[in-house]
């Protein structure tokens, strides 16, 4: 018997020597390619209005639009924006939005908040990358999706809330891009 614990105790603990050897940059390429796999199989399993799409390759950000203003009213570096949102985990359940009625009706209402629309610098890093990243490539009264890997979103760390976040996890975001106010240039 005392073998058996012995042997089990070492493999434990050759395990965590094991563990503890494994490239954090080659982790980080497994999770980043783990989530677009999600993203392409919400894509594939999902219908959802396409009038155009941008792909950012080395972020593995996709941007796919419901609707096209033309408003040739773009966003640079230091505007500051006015953005309707719903955010939504790859099941499709929000975990936060700007309309108070997405709010109620996906049981993430808080009486304490406002349901405005987000106001947002961008290039500061008030928000998280891939938000800012899929808002770049709007124009104002565009309506688009997007699909951000976890590296670009809540990360490691994950968030915590009414709707948790876990970590690694791929998410996407409706946006409505409702004004841009220029602001210095980056």
């Amino acid at each position: 018997m005392k073998i058996r614990v012995f042997a089990l105790l070492s493999l434990i603990a050759g395990s965590f020597a094991f563990a503890s050897c494994i490239d954090d940059d080659a982790t980080d390429d497994v999770i980043f390619n783990e989530d677009l796999a999600e993203i392409q199989a919400y894509l594939d399993t999902t219908s959802i209005v396409n009038v155009k799409e941008y792909y950012d390759e080395g972020r593995g950000i996709t941007v796919i639009w419901q609707e096209l203003s033309g408003s040739k009213d773009t966003v640079s570096l230091g505007d500051t924006l006015k953005v309707n949102y719903v955010g939504r985990l790859l099941n499709n359940r929000a975990f936060d939005t700007s309309f108070e009625d997405i709010a109620k009706d996906e049981g993430i209402y808080n009486s304490q908040r406002d349901y405005d629309p987000l106001v947002f610098r961008v290039g500061i890093g008030q928000l998280i990358a891939g938000f800012e990243i899929g808002t770049l490539q709007m124009e104002v009264g565009d309506k688009a999706t997007v699909f951000i890997p976890s590296y670009y979103a809540y990360g490691k760390q994950g968030t915590s809330g009414v709707v948790p976040i876990p970590a690694n996890t791929p998410i996407l975001f409706e946006l409505e891009l409702l004004d841009v106010i220029p602001g210095p240039q980056q």
